[in-house]
């Protein structure tokens, strides 16, 4: 008798039997609405849902492989995000009805309060750099991508924006302020928002050995002390300084007059994990369709945009978002 072994075959419903799987436990839910504006490592989702890092990547484990999360890798750690549903793709409509079903749902207040704590050592880690460092820091920014590899595509989308004679100008967090006076030259007043002392003071000296009248220095915090709105917002590589960068865009486009404009330079997402150390960023670049999704869900319209390779191997984007004209209730 020959006894032939059965041919085991890969059939769709696998597929859809695995993302009903994923979505079927509470805890993954969970990680799943936490992931919606922020990815986050095993590590620190550990410490948000309080479990053994162990159980965290086996949760995980599940999600990838339903292709509901998906992972970026940043030096020696690995960031986890939610992976955006393909519609035209077996389960693709259930994934998506998925997460707007999770995206109405409240995340436990114990947990909000671990994300707080996250973002809070994000933050304070970023800051302990700038406090350190703040004398070499165009050296170190250099390392990278200096201002003088992206300044003329700024100007070249700050230009082509037209700008009338009274418009203003607001830059978060203007570093030893090389940008300032391409700014004071463009608009009738500018401010100048950071929340580091060391750095203000070496954009005061700039400010003051170029006789720019027309800037205005501010110690704040931009997510949270600003009570300023202008016509143009400019963040010169800032946002991968920032803990949550969907959550800041929501709040910078705050500052935002209706029908003003966001310019944002920043890094095209990169694997140089030495970055982290030597110029403290907290976030190695982004996904240039992550930010556009971020400022659309902070409201704002995404324009035209200028990609530069670097002899480094990075690209920088530089990126304009507006703010529809007719909003008026954004604040």
């Amino acid at each position: 008798m020959n006894l032939r072994a059965p041919i085991i075959s890969h059939d769709d419903c696998d597929d859809l039997s695995a993302l009903c799987k994923a979505g079927g436990d509470p805890l993954r839910l969970n990680v799943l609405r936490t992931l919606a504006n922020d990815s986050f490592g095993v590590l620190e989702l550990a410490q948000i849902f309080a479990i053994g890092q162990s159980g965290m990547s086996h949760h995980l484990k599940v999600l990838a492989q339903a292709q509901l999360v998906a992972t970026r890798r940043e030096g020696n750690a690995i960031f986890y995000r939610r992976a955006l549903p393909r519609t035209e793709r077996l389960g693709g409509k259930l994934h998506a009805a998925l997460l707007e079903e999770v995206d109405n749902l409240a995340l436990p207040v114990d947990v909000q309060v671990r994300i707080a704590a996250v973002h809070g050592q994000r933050a304070a880690a970023s800051q302990d750099f700038f406090s350190r460092v703040a004398e070499k820091f165009r050296a170190q920014q250099d390392l990278i991508a200096g201002l003088v590899q992206y300044r003329d595509s700024v100007l070249a989308l700050l230009d082509k924006l037209s700008f009338n004679s009274a418009a203003t100008a607001l830059e978060v967090g203007p570093g030893d302020g090389s940008f300032l006076p391409d700014l004071a030259r463009r608009f009738h007043q500018v401010t100048a928002l950071d929340n580091s002392p060391a750095m203000l003071e070496l954009a005061r000296q700039l400010c003051e050995r170029e006789s720019l009248n027309n800037v205005s220095l501010i110690l704040a915090d931009a997510l949270h002390d600003a009570q300023i709105q202008a016509d143009c917002v400019v963040l010169n590589m800032v946002l991968h300084h920032f803990a949550a960068p969907a959550e800041a865009l929501k709040q910078l486009a705050t500052l935002l007059q209706p029908g003003a404009s966001l310019l944002i330079t920043e890094l095209c997402s990169h694997n140089q994990a030495w970055a982290r150390e030597a110029c403290g960023d907290l976030w190695l670049g982004f996904e240039q369709d992550d930010l556009a999704r971020w400022a659309t869900a902070a409201g704002l319209v995404p324009g035209e945009s200028l990609y530069v390779g670097l002899r480094n191997g990075f690209q920088i984007q530089v990126r304009h978002f507006q703010r529809p004209a007719g909003d008026t209730h954004h604040r």
